[in-house]
């Protein structure tokens, strides 16, 4: 009998295979019962009729999906991987920071990490690395704030070129963060993207809120380089209807637009950084809205001041949950984490999508969020890893 099994399994023409699950597929729009056939890793067929394999799992009243992709993810750890998985996630990128050495930081990485993983070329580590910024992760200090001379410009496109030679899926904008540079400095980066037909990933620049998406846009159309706008809701805020219609009708006139948001009217940040400039003697109620991450306290203008000094994660409650609702449901914003450490979207953001958004409010039907998180993100991916 036990030769008889083994003879069995040797002879089953597929590793493993995935019976009787709910098969979605948001490209074809496939929503039935089926049977999947694995083989090192990747489908080998999707059947109406049972398939043998070498294992098998029986996802009887499960849905099978592809996995979520998620395109803006911070603190790239073994941990956070394992968050991640346990989260539905089965890639994640580092797009809108980025790194400075592609090389290297491929390199931590591999053959270690749970899921696949990926990172942009990123202007601010970059403009950090020319100007010997002191920040940790954002910049503090001359990267934030000083102008960048042309030569120390020509150096950063040469980086940025040469970052994408090495593998690097798009370039990283994080403009609210370095105020300093120029629109023709942001619009030089964008002319490097569109030679190598990378997507700019890009928080824009803080102030007129307006000002600061129509800036890169118009980036996006004088040198055709592909614009991806991160979390739309945060940036956004109380606009984030209208920043959609605006970028509804840049794809009306054939650009190539697309944007993401995260389901949490909380956002989290550096407290050294440039965001917070100016902001010693604002009134009580905007120190309340801010969370210190390492001990979960609410600010005041003197610890404010205090961990400024010191510098760390800190999160602001300072959105609505209109606009996260407009986002999440609006045909053209993707879902992305933006995660880090700290703040429960790092854990929960695609959950909460499924629980919250798809089931509780119906913002969404189930497999038009397993679009906004498999296939658009992977749609907007494709032209540099296809």
């Amino acid at each position: 009998m036990k030769i008889a099994l083994l003879l069995a399994a040797l002879a089953a023409p597929y590793d493993l295979v995935i019976q009787n699950g709910r098969v979605m597929d948001p490209e074809s729009g496939l929503d039935a019962p089926r049977h999947i056939g694995i083989t090192k890793g990747v489908i080998q067929e999707i059947s109406e009729k049972p398939l043998e394999g070498k294992r098998s799992i029986d996802a009887r009243g499960l849905v099978v999906a592809p996995g979520f992709v998620d395109l803006h993810r911070h603190g790239q750890t073994p941990e956070a991987y394992e968050l991640l998985a346990q989260d539905g996630v089965t890639s994640a990128l580092e797009l809108e920071v980025g790194v400075a050495d592609i090389d290297a930081w491929y390199a931590e990485r591999e053959g270690k990490a749970l899921v696949n993983y990926g990172a942009s070329i990123g202007h601010i580590p970059v403009r950090m690395k020319l100007m010997g910024d002191p920040g940790a992760f954002l910049p503090a200090g001359d990267a934030a704030r000083r102008a960048a001379t042309d030569q120390q410009i020509a150096e950063m496109k040469r980086l940025l070129a040469e970052g994408l030679e090495r593998g690097a899926p798009a370039v990283g904008f994080g403009i609210a963060y370095t105020g300093a540079a120029s629109r023709w400095e942001i619009l030089e980066m964008f002319r490097v993207a569109a030679r190598h037909g990378a997507a700019c990933h890009v928080h824009v620049r803080s102030g007129d809120r307006a000002d600061g998406l129509q800036e890169v846009i118009a980036a996006a159309a004088i040198t055709g380089a592909p614009l991806h706008i991160v979390h739309v809701q945060s940036s956004g805020g109380p606009a984030t209807k209208a920043w959609l219609e605006v970028i509804a009708e840049a794809r009306s006139r054939g650009l190539d637009v697309s944007t993401e948001c995260y389901p949490y009217a909380a956002s989290q940040t550096r407290i050294e950084s440039a965001l917070y400039d100016g902001w010693e003697n604002r009134p009580a109620a905007d120190y309340q809205r801010l969370q210190w991450v390492a001990t979960g306290e609410r600010l005041t203008r003197e610890s404010f001041l205090k961990y400024r000094k010191q510098g760390g994660s800190v999160i602001s409650h300072s959105n609505t949950e209109a606009a996260v609702r407009a986002a999440v449901a609006h045909p053209l914003a993707m879902i992305a984490s933006d995660g880090g450490r700290g703040h429960p979207r790092s854990s929960g953001t695609f959950a909460r999508i499924l629980g919250r958004y798809t089931r509780e409010n119906r913002d969404l039907t189930l497999m038009e969020a397993l679009r906004k998180m498999t296939l658009m993100p992977a749609q907007r991916l494709e032209r540099r890893v296809p």
